[in-house]
Parts: C-alpha cells; sequence; structure tokens
C-alpha cells in the first residue's frame, strides 16, 4: 500500500495562472491542477506545449470551481464541482467564473505542462513509429462515424502507454502515432504494450523503433533517426516490433529477447541495415482453480 499527499508532491509545474502539484505512485502519476480565473490553455499552456492544441487526454474530478473546455469541431463542455470529466486531446479550455477551477487528474500528468525540450536542438532519443494494420480497409468496413471512435479510442490507449513508459507522445499520424524516449528499452517495451492494449479495439498494430539525433520542432520531430524508425516500422508484422541494430545493442541485457531478421534496404535511408524484431516471453500458465 502506498499513500501521498498533494502537499508534499514530487513535481511542481507553474504555469500563468495556475500550477499543477504531481506525486507518483510507482508508475502511476496523479496531478493536482489549480487554475486561476482568466486561465486558458491557449494562452497560458500552448507556449509551453508547442502545439495548436492540448494533445493530453484528461481524466479526473472538480473539487471546486468551474472549467469549461471547446474540442476541434466546436463541441464544449462546462464541468463543476463533483464532476468527474474525461476530455479528449485537441481542445482547449479555460476557467469560467470569478473562483479558481481545482480537480485532480489521473492521466498523463507525468509530461503535462512540463516544457519540451528546445525547439531546433538536436537531442538523441529513441522514436517509436506504429500504425494500424489494413486501416483503410478497417475504415471502409467500419464506416466514417465508427471509425473515428476506434481511432480516438486508439489515440487515448497509445497515449496513455506512451507516458506510462515515460515517453512524450510527438503527435498521431491518423492511423498511428510518433513517441520520443530517452531510453531504448522504455520504447520497445511501449511498443509491445500497445500491440496488448490495442487488441481488445478489434485493430492490429505494428511498430519499429530506432534511436538516432533528432531535431524537435513544434508539435513535431525531424531528422534521419525518425525516417529510419518509420521505415523500419513499415517491415513489421502485425503485434510485431521490429528494431535497429543500435536499439538492439542499446538494451543488451535488459531481459529483452530479439530474433535477427536480417539486412533490408530502407528506402531512402543509404545503405544495407540489420533489423531485429521483439520476442515475447510466454505468457505464465495459470494455477488450477484452487490450486496453490
Amino acid at each position: 500500500m502506498q499513500r501521498r499527499r498533494f502537499s508534499d508532491p514530487d513535481d511542481v509545474r507553474t504555469i500563468p495562472h495556475g500550477r499543477v502539484d504531481v506525486v507518483e505512485l510507482d508508475d502511476r502519476v496523479v496531478g493536482r491542477m489549480t487554475y486561476e480565473p482568466g486561465w486558458r490553455w491557449s494562452v497560458d499552456v500552448k507556449p509551453i506545449a508547442e502545439t495548436d492544441t492540448c494533445q493530453f487526454h484528461h481524466f479526473g474530478v472538480t473539487i471546486s470551481g468551474r472549467l469549461r473546455a471547446q474540442m476541434r469541431d466546436g463541441t464544449e463542455l462546462e464541468i463543476g464541482p463533483g464532476d468527474v470529466f474525461e476530455i479528449p486531446p485537441g481542445h482547449d479550455a479555460w476557467v469560467v467564473g470569478d473562483e479558481p477551477w481545482v480537480s485532480v487528474d489521473f492521466e498523463a500528468m507525468r509530461a503535462y505542462a512540463r516544457a519540451a525540450p528546445t525547439s531546433g536542438r538536436r537531442t538523441l532519443s529513441s522514436i517509436l513509429f506504429t500504425d494500424i494494420v489494413d486501416s483503410t480497409a478497417q475504415a471502409v468496413a467500419q464506416g466514417p462515424a465508427a471509425w473515428r471512435d476506434t481511432v480516438r479510442s486508439h489515440n487515448e490507449l497509445a497515449e496513455r502507454e506512451i507516458d506510462r513508459h515515460e515517453g512524450r507522445l510527438i503527435k498521431t499520424t491518423g492511423d498511428g502515432v510518433i513517441g520520443l524516449f530517452d531510453g531504448a528499452e522504455r520504447a520497445v517495451r511501449a511498443g509491445a504494450a500497445l500491440a496488448e492494449v490495442l487488441r481488445p479495439l478489434g485493430i492490429r498494430v505494428r511498430a519499429g523503433v530506432h534511436s538516432g539525433e533528432v531535431e524537435l520542432t513544434p508539435g513535431d520531430v525531424r531528422g534521419i533517426a525518425v525516417h529510419t524508425a518509420a521505415r523500419i516500422m513499415a517491415l513489421a508484422s502485425p503485434d510485431d516490433v521490429w528494431v535497429s541494430s543500435t536499439v538492439r545493442e542499446l538494451v543488451d541485457g535488459t531481459g529483452l529477447e530479439f530474433e535477427d531478421r536480417g539486412l533490408h534496404d530502407l528506402k531512402g535511408i543509404p545503405g544495407q541495415r540489420q533489423l531485429f524484431v521483439l520476442v515475447r516471453p510466454r505468457a505464465r500458465a495459470r494455477p488450477l482453480a484452487g490450486g496453490h
């Protein structure tokens, strides 16, 4: 059992007209958001996030005050004291009235309101690329409305897993995601976890991971390493995580196991690259009922 208090937080993120107090319980991260009257995401957080709208999925409960959220399509929702809320990525929000809005948020608090690395600066990172297998055929089969719901659920679950593995969701690509990690092992494990959590949606994904220097730009990431990760992903089979030899060497000793998939030509990338596929450990057998 564990207990933490917001009065003794692990992290405090101060933003214009507000603050976020963060506590951690192993891989769970919970935030208390306090926004003063006049706070608005597009004014006070957008310069930090460097995205057009908030790309985080919020799930929590309001303690006091009122907040209004607006999605890209104009849909609005106002929440007040006692309301349990869910706000998908792609929104703006602002405090309503003269009372501060105080809430507790249980989703994506590991990176929310945290300043991103300086745009334009090159940094060494591990890049995770994913996409939905046969997405076009599934979109036709499901129809526009149902497919939008599927993609929305996909994006929310992907963001959750990337955050749980201490990564940063850079952007969604329509039928996949790009995540950035400061460790190759976390990127690989996040890719494997995504295949598991997305299966109940009736979709399968492929993933590719490569490590190298990237250049961060507002809402995006650039560089040969990014293109390499994308090309590796394109070769992967459904539910597989393919990695470069660079990643394979970086995760040596972590317990992750791989099979050699040989040398491959990657479109637009000079030279052949040695690629590997993650081998998932077998699930442990469940004990018989009444067994010990």
